[in-house]
């Protein structure tokens, strides 16, 4: 199982938004993933970030690679311990 997969709840580190909560959307290299909150669930926005930069968590949610924010949110929303643990 890899630590960083797409639908993987994580934790930023580094940064504005550290220790904010976000869904990784897209692999993009062996350095660096896409991640959204969505910005109106969480306040992070969608970006480019490094994997050092951020930490995963043992959550995940099932969506594809590239969805946009509203069925990440969507997703979020429908699993209650998930959607507890991102508003948290």
């Amino acid at each position: 199982m890899n630590a960083i997969s797409v639908g993987r709840i994580v934790v930023k580190i580094m940064g504005r938004e550290a220790g904010k909560k976000a869904v990784v959307t897209q692999i993009i290299d062996r350095n660096f993933v896409e991640i959204t909150g969505p910005e109106e669930l969480t306040g992070v926005r969608r970006r480019r970030v490094n994997i050092n930069h951020i930490e995963p968590t043992e959550h995940k949610v099932d969506i594809s690679r590239g969805s946009d924010d509203a069925a990440v949110k969507s997703a979020v929303e429908s699993e209650s311990a998930v959607s507890s643990f991102m508003t948290s």
